[in-house]
């Protein structure tokens, strides 16, 4: 029961680390490439480094999207059916 509980937990963490990963490092590389962009310009402006992070990220969510929501039913489609052997219920 309790090993059933933490393989649904472990797998719930491992979806979210395969749908948020390309997600963040991708926001963290447009950081960077803006940082270093803004620190050779001397342009210290706030917008420049978030509307190219919200730009890719909206261009992954577009192109990676289904794969991303595949994943996440999936993973949920198989709580569901594991949950009332979690929680003991008939």
């Amino acid at each position: 029961m309790q090993d059933l509980a933490l393989h649904l937990s472990q797998s719930g963490m491992i979806t979210a680390g395969i749908v948020l990963v390309p997600l963040l490092a991708a926001s963290l590389l447009v950081g960077l490439l803006v940082g270093i962009f803004q620190a050779t310009t001397q342009i210290q402006e706030l917008t420049l480094s978030f509307l190219p992070k919200v730009a890719v990220i909206g261009l992954i969510l577009y192109f990676a999207g289904p794969f991303l929501l595949r994943v996440m039913v999936s993973m949920m489609h198989q709580d569901l059916l594991n949950f009332w052997q979690v929680v003991n219920l008939p």
